[in-house]
């Protein structure tokens, strides 16, 4: 991707200079009530005013008014911030403190460029694979070398890990058997099974098609079965979420370009990674100020759903084999709270013969995943995992969710603390049942 300098902004706002700044009517209706502070995890970890969201938004406005400046005072709490919703949900203005963080996170980006683990990951990763699909098919086939070389065992058995710190070395054991992507696999577009009962696009995602291509292959399954012909467009890519959280506002908007273009012959466009979807729901506010890309960006936006969302409400094929086991749900923050969608996903899984369901306390709770957060804030992220997994009941079998990031995060507390649950994406649960019942019809049919 094409490195830009950054541009100053022509009607500076106090002391934001650049372009693209936060937007001051998001913070016009906070009035301080405080009904979010104990809907935040992170200000329900320290207890600081500053690491709360009114006192985020109270920062965010008092740079604008030329109040404090745009310095590392400010960015401390604003990157501490998960990005998590919790607080729009329990906002009764309805303030959107995660656009506001987002902003001002860009606005941070352009003044002082991320240093430490945080730039690193940034320049390398983010920048130098993510965008790139022929890199990132190629990381994939490193980790499958790696994985079933070998040299896994090896590494592990010698202790080679050991240098590394102790978040880095758990994510590692934790690693997902990393299969070949589903995008250029398949078919641009895969026909449904028996009767068409509709036409929709699926994004098969970075991380998504490269470490849990199993979702993706699950999720095709799924919707063929149900009477939907699957498009992949062969030029989506990269939805972005990961460097709008960071603050490359610009290089999300480039991907964002780039799959308003690639999915343009499509009306409805599903996604099974939670934060992809938020992002994707969200690029009308990313091109808020560009005239010219607006309309599309709010038109693209509109056809985004999550797939248990879009499942659920195009009454999906009740399966009629059982999975006889135990299952709780944890809510990802940004199917929960960024895109309004709790009670879909649980009643696919009740739909299921044989699936029991048991509550997860606190299951919108942020995990400490959060995109990249785990990496660069390890030691809140991992306060918050405990906690996850502590509330975690000790009955059951699996535990579902929507989001690669939750599911990489949780599986690494199940772990940790020795725990037995299997971590799973709640499709797979119905695709599971799919499979069982084509193998009855198999066995009747023979």
């Amino acid at each position: 991707m094409e490195k830009t300098e950054p541009a100053c902004q022509s009607n500076p706002l106090g002391n934001y200079i650049w372009e693209d700044v936060p937007d001051a009517t998001k913070w016009a209706d906070c009035v301080h009530c405080g009904l979010c502070l104990e809907a935040c995890p992170t200000y329900q970890e320290t207890g600081e005013e500053q690491n709360s969201p009114r006192g985020r938004v109270y920062l965010i406005k008092s740079v604008a008014e030329g109040k404090i400046s745009l310095d590392e005072a400010f960015a401390d709490p604003i990157y501490n911030c998960l990005d998590c919703r919790a607080c729009e949900t329990a906002c009764p203005a309805n303030v959107q403190v995660g656009g506001l963080i987002e902003e001002a996170r860009g606005q941070i980006n352009q003044s002082m460029p991320l240093s430490g683990i945080s730039g690193t990951f940034k320049k390398t990763v983010l920048n130098q694979f993510f965008p790139h699909k022929k890199r990132m098919d190629k990381l994939g086939t490193l980790m499958r070398f790696y994985q079933k070389s070998g040299l896994q065992k090896a590494a592990r058995k010698t202790g080679a890990f050991n240098v590394m710190p102790d978040h880095l070395k758990d994510m590692e054991a934790t690693l997902p058997d990393v299969g070949k992507p589903v995008l250029g696999r398949y078919p641009d577009i895969i026909p449904a099974e028996g009767k068409t009962k509709g036409r929709v696009a699926i994004l098969t995602g970075c991380v998504m098609d490269v470490m849990f291509n199993d979702v993706n292959e699950a999720t095709i399954r799924v919707l063929t079965h149900n009477g939907f012909e699957v498009g992949l467009p062969p030029d989506q890519g990269c939805c972005g979420a990961l460097h709008i959280h960071a603050g490359e506002r610009d290089a999300g908007k480039q991907l964002a370009k780039k799959n308003i273009e690639a999915f343009k012959d499509y009306d409805k466009i599903l996604v099974n990674a939670a934060g992809c979807g938020c992002a994707l729901q969200e690029y009308d506010e990313l091109f808020r100020n560009d005239p010219e890309m607006l309309p599309l960006a709010e038109e693209f936006s509109e056809k985004i759903e999550d797939i248990t969302k879009f499942l659920y409400d195009h009454d999906f094929k009740r399966p009629q084999s059982e999975v006889n086991t135990t299952v709780t749900y944890h809510d990802a923050c940004h199917l929960a709270h960024g895109q309004g969608v709790r009670e879909e996903p649980r009643q696919l899984l009740e739909g299921i013969p044989g699936v029991e369901m048991v509550d997860l306390p606190d299951a919108d709770r942020c995990c400490g995943s959060a995109g990249i957060y785990n990496l660069t804030h390890p030691e809140m992220a991992g306060r918050l995992l405990d906690r996850k997994i502590d509330d975690v009941p000790g009955d059951v079998d699996m535990i579902s969710m929507g989001n690669p990031g939750c599911m990489l995060q949780i599986a690494m507390g199940v772990q940790k603390y020795g725990r037995k649950e299997k971590v799973v994406h709640t499709v797979q649960l119905l695709d599971w049942a799919y499979e069982k019942d084509k193998q009855k019809m198999h066995e009747y049919e023979l």
